[in-house]
């Protein structure tokens, strides 16, 4: 599916150009700006220490495949997929045990991250896109797809408008192939669920997962499940109703996790979501390196939509010294897009994350959730009425 280069051929890529790229003492002074592709074939900029990082980055993975192997061999093949502990009273204890103490060595691998050949496997059945599949026809995907060719909708027109602006230059995404590939995933699902149809930042989220996942029926079932039950209700809908709300719950959490941060963002009348709308809706694959973005996403399939709060407040936190110092929003803004664009280390914002920010259960999320709703709700109808007080002026 993925275009002229395998994902053989990008790693090999890769590997071969950051070789060449070992910076010197004087290249290093020189502060020189390289560019390359990394292994799911998009270009990377950055300096020689960024090279240095990604260097680093590439030997992690293949350390953290060699220990995915060492558990394949002795618990065997596809253990991690035998995670889920039974309520049937026909299961031993001894199984039972097995499964819980595979499910606690899986979160801890997982956060380590997934080796690249694995993940569309583990995605698949972790995230319950699987599960979703098996509940229709084999041939659901080809008969949607077929039964919506030629439609033209709102949806429809707004996809065809956002596909050009989708990764622009990517090797494959940027080609009429990719285009056509994305269309289809993205109007298929425009049709399986009218309320949200399409909205702007799924383009994104669906492209990433089509080079993940190298088939559009595997990247039209990931976006299914995502949407449909790993992220929050009327997150895409019209009126982006959930990702307001989202909006609201994360800047609580700012203020509860980062106190200082909050307070002095408060005084310079910095609103989080100009920053954090555009985490939330493309999760991250607008702001992120990809394999970050991915070693992200790695974890939410596994562990829920909580996490995406961790690493938004991961990022605020890691440059809490300097945000505390800024005197305007453009400055605040700077900083966050700077700090996003060069995370190339995933393990970096996934220690922070995790260790520093703390545990967030999803009990305590949704309590914020239902907190923050009614006001939000408010809110979009006044919003609603005023508009409809305009329009109703006008005539």
């Amino acid at each position: 599916m993925y275009g002229t280069k395998s994902k053989i051929d990008l790693a090999f890529e890769y590997q071969s150009q950051v070789a060449v790229l070992r910076p010197s003492i004087h290249s290093r002074r020189a502060n020189l700006t390289v560019k390359f592709q990394d292994l799911y074939g998009f270009t990377v900029e950055g300096n020689v220490d960024d090279v240095n990082v990604l260097n680093e980055v590439r030997e992690k993975v293949r350390q953290q495949g060699r220990v995915w192997w060492a558990l394949e061999a002795s618990k065997g093949a596809n253990w991690y997929l035998h995670t889920t502990i039974g309520q049937s009273s026909a299961l031993t204890s001894s199984l039972k045990f097995s499964a819980l103490t595979n499910a606690i060595t899986l979160k801890k691998l997982i956060r380590k991250g997934i080796p690249p050949v694995l993940r569309p496997k583990i995605w698949f059945s972790l995230s319950g896109a699987a599960k979703k599949k098996s509940t229709v026809p084999d041939s659901y995907y080809d008969d949607l797809t077929k039964a919506v060719d030629g439609k033209v909708t709102p949806a429809t027109r707004q996809i065809d408008h956002d596909l050009p602006r989708t990764f622009p230059g990517h090797p494959w995404l940027d080609t009429p192939e990719g285009h056509a590939a994305l269309r289809r995933v993205l109007v298929a699902y425009s049709f399986r669920d009218s309320d949200v149809g399409y909205c702007q930042g799924l383009n994104y989220v669906a492209a990433l997962l089509l080079l993940v996942m190298k088939t559009e029926e595997d990247a039209f079932w990931m976006l299914a499940v995502l949407l449909e039950n790993v992220l929050v209700n009327d997150c895409y809908t019209n009126n982006l109703s959930g990702c307001h709300v989202e909006q609201r719950v994360f800047k609580d959490l700012l203020a509860k996790k980062c106190p200082r941060i909050a307070s002095h963002l408060e005084s310079l009348e910095f609103d989080v979501s100009l920053v954090a709308t555009e985490w939330f809706l493309c999760l991250f694959s607008k702001s992120l390196p990809s394999e970050t973005t991915l070693r992200v996403w790695d974890v939410i399939f596994n562990e829920g939509a909580k996490v995406i709060f961790n690493v938004a407040l991961a990022i605020f936190k890691m440059k809490e010294d300097e945000l505390i110092l800024t005197h305007h929003v453009g400055e605040v803004i700077n900083i966050l897009q700077t700090t996003t664009h060069h995370l190339f280390d995933p393990d970096d914002l996934l220690t922070v994350a995790f260790d520093k920010i703390g545990s967030m259960t999803t009990n305590t999320i949704s309590k914020q959730r239902k907190k923050q709703e009614p006001e939000v709700m408010k809110e979009l109808d006044q919003r609603i009425r005023r508009l409809n007080s305009l329009r109703t002026d006008d005539k």
